[in-house]
């Protein structure tokens, strides 16, 4: 916790910041959303127009596992989640546009764990369509630079 304080306190050394934009253009792309159809981008909402995210040229569609470390400590209360969005009694569409401002926000605020709850659907014998989904929208290009893991909540979590 006090590294993180450190480390988001740092600033470049004057004279040093176009050196390091240098250095982090040639590592980086931006990521540019696909040309939708109107009605999609209606029903993505707003909160992602605008914002001009940068990633790294690794495996874009593939993530990674959570730390064994950091996933114990979480499941037992040591390391806290520091937001939680809960996505019960919607739709898709709408639980889409949610997540996605949510997790922009979350980003934007430096958090790192967050923990969304989808609940376990109305259907007999149904995960929900929610708790399927979710991770189907992490791969999207629009999710991706936000998720760089995701794993199941632990049961202390619901």
């Amino acid at each position: 916790i006090l590294w993180g304080k450190v480390a988001r306190s740092t600033r470049a050394l004057p004279g040093r910041l176009d050196a390091l934009t240098e250095f982090e253009a040639a590592f980086t792309e931006t990521v540019e959303e696909p040309k939708a159809p109107e009605a999609k981008k209606a029903k993505a909402g707003t909160a992602a127009e605008g914002i001009a995210l940068t990633i790294g040229r690794g495996d874009k569609t593939r993530h990674h596992p959570l730390e064994r470390p950091v996933k114990r400590k979480i499941a037992k209360g040591r390391l806290a989640l520091e937001a939680r969005i809960d996505l019960h009694g919607m739709v898709q569409s709408e639980a889409h546009g949610f997540l996605l401002g949510f997790l922009i926000r979350a980003h934007e605020r430096g958090m790192r764990h967050v923990l969304v709850i989808t609940g376990k659907g109305t259907s007999l014998g149904s995960d929900g369509a929610l708790k399927r989904a979710v991770p189907l929208w992490f791969a999207l290009p629009e999710f991706r630079p936000l998720i760089s893991s995701y794993e199941p909540a632990a049961r202390n979590h619901g």
